[in-house]
């Protein structure tokens, strides 16, 4: 494995690590490119760094104990690829919908370009419809 695709792996565990799992936001400015093209496993697509930082803040929000699970990361060239199990608690609205303090727990896959050192593009496509599922479940009822 090169030295540039170690770097670039390293690169995304940093991603994961700092910016998502400690929420240490500062960490977007030495990652992300200024001009970022980005989808996030919840569908939403944006564009440049403060359309990057309102999804992280519209995610965090939502869920404040977010957290990423890397499972995999397979690197080739310029390119990333990360397997993950996303997790965390419902504690704020997404999608329109209250929170409702249930835990959430769903896969997804994402696809990173790395170039000069930062993330310029980002696809990730998570199980929204396991998200969903999990969110809208009818509450557990203690009747018999």
């Amino acid at each position: 494995m090169t030295s540039v695709t170690q770097a670039n792996k390293a690169i995304i565990r940093r991603y994961y690590d700092d910016l998502w799992n400690a929420w240490n936001l500062e960490t977007a400015e030495a990652l992300i490119s200024p001009d970022i093209e980005f989808r996030g496993s919840l569908g939403v697509t944006v564009q440049g760094i403060d359309g990057f930082m309102g999804y992280v803040a519209t995610v965090r929000s939502a869920f404040p104990d977010f957290h990423n699970q890397v499972q995999d990361l397979i690197a080739e060239g310029d390119k990333v690829v990360a397997r993950l199990t996303y997790r965390g608690t419902h504690l704020g609205e997404i999608f329109g919908l209250a929170p409702t303090g249930r835990p959430i727990e769903y896969p997804g896959i994402a696809i990173f370009g790395i170039g000069d050192g930062k993330i310029y593009e980002g696809w990730v496509m998570g199980d929204a419809w396991g998200l969903y599922q999990q969110i809208l479940a009818p509450a557990e009822s203690n009747q018999p």
